[in-house]
């Protein structure tokens, strides 16, 4: 019997181990999702918001719900588009990019 006990003892101390040991695979792919997924996605929040903060008068930008307009005015939290000859209230937030214009300076309004 003592010998049983010592075994089964022995046994428990050695599955303690490889318990710690079976943790190591899900830190690594924690790991790897985290650098993949969460550092690059933080990285876009922060460019998109440093974007909506630099918006002034005459950019030309596009929304998130597709419409392409001119700034004409920059409000606290809001940004009046013009597009076409309608003229549309949009949070910042919802501001998805600055377009560019082909010939490198800014678009004035009409």
């Amino acid at each position: 019997m003592d010998i049983l006990t010592l075994a089964l003892l022995q046994g428990g101390q050695a599955q303690t181990g490889a318990g710690l040991l079976g943790f190591l695979p899900f830190i690594i792919i924690f790991f790897i999702f985290w650098v993949m997924i969460i550092v690059p996605q933080r990285r876009q929040a922060k460019a998109h918001a440093e974007m909506v903060a630099a918006l002034q008068k005459g950019d030309l930008v596009s929304t998130v719900g597709g419409i392409i307009g001119t700034v004409v005015a920059v409000r606290d939290d809001q940004v009046e588009v013009r597009s076409g000859t309608a003229t549309v209230v949009v949070e910042r937030a919802r501001v998805s990019r600055r377009i560019e214009p082909a010939g490198g300076t800014p678009s004035k309004p009409a």
